[in-house]
């Protein structure tokens, strides 16, 4: 039944896939998908330290109401991470303290809330990632419906699950299977470039000179074209 069912994953991220991406940085992986994915900016990390990464479960459930976030939480594997589901909405909490350390123990790798979390005392001042949208205080209702299993969009972020869903401080990017290949080799020659600019910027060898280049071929008046001897 559309809206109240509970599916198995056909196919999800290996480990192996796990371990290719993690060195690298979520801004390289955006860079290499052409800036066209993105978990949204009000997704925040909320715990002290560390990296999310990991094959998605997911959830959509009715705004202030985590019955199936229940559910996946005993459908997780080690190394899954729950991504929820709830539209955004910031009026209940989802999940708080003692079910992020229930998952937590199951060895999933961490959750994303769309929506709000409560307990951020705790949460903060752990290494479990967890990101959300939001916190208040008050708690969530257990009547359903919802969905386990089924795509979601996080922040305008399409997730199906078993996708590689990746969070660092700048924020969240999903992979789908479908594309890890590719992404991976575009994002790792990414990081390799930013990286050898890097020990440019710091041996004072920073070729800058296509800023100029640039804004004369569109026409900026007040640039000249440098000459040899400049």
């Amino acid at each position: 039944m559309v809206g109240f069912q509970v599916l198995q994953r056909q196919a999800f991220a290996s480990s192996a896939d796990v371990e290719r991406f993690r060195s690298l940085p979520v801004a390289n992986i955006s860079d290499a998908m052409n800036r066209l994915s993105g978990g949204g900016a009000g997704l925040r990390p909320l715990h002290r330290q560390g990296l999310l990464i990991g094959p998605a479960l997911t959830v959509r459930t009715r705004p202030g109401d985590n019955l199936m976030v229940h559910k996946a939480f005993e459908m997780v594997v080690p190394g899954d991470v729950v991504v929820i589901d709830a539209g955004s909405d910031l009026t209940n909490a989802l999940i708080g303290e003692m079910m992020i350390d229930y998952v937590r123990r199951k060895g999933a790798a961490g959750v994303v809330v769309n929506g709000a979390v409560r307990d951020l005392a705790a949460i903060s001042a752990g290494e479990f990632p967890v990101f959300a949208a939001g916190v208040t205080h008050r708690g969530p209702y257990k009547d359903g419906p919802g969905e386990v299993n089924v795509p979601v969009s996080i922040g305008g972020m399409l997730v199906n699950p078993g996708d590689l869903v990746i969070g660092d401080d700048d924020g969240l990017i999903t992979v789908a299977l479908a594309d890890i290949d590719v992404v991976h080799a575009a994002a790792s020659a990414k990081f390799a470039a930013e990286q050898a600019q890097m020990e440019k910027i710091a041996a004072g060898t920073i070729d800058k000179s296509w800023i100029d280049a640039q804004l004369i071929a569109m026409g900026c008046p007040g640039v000249e074209k440098r000459t040899d001897a400049a």
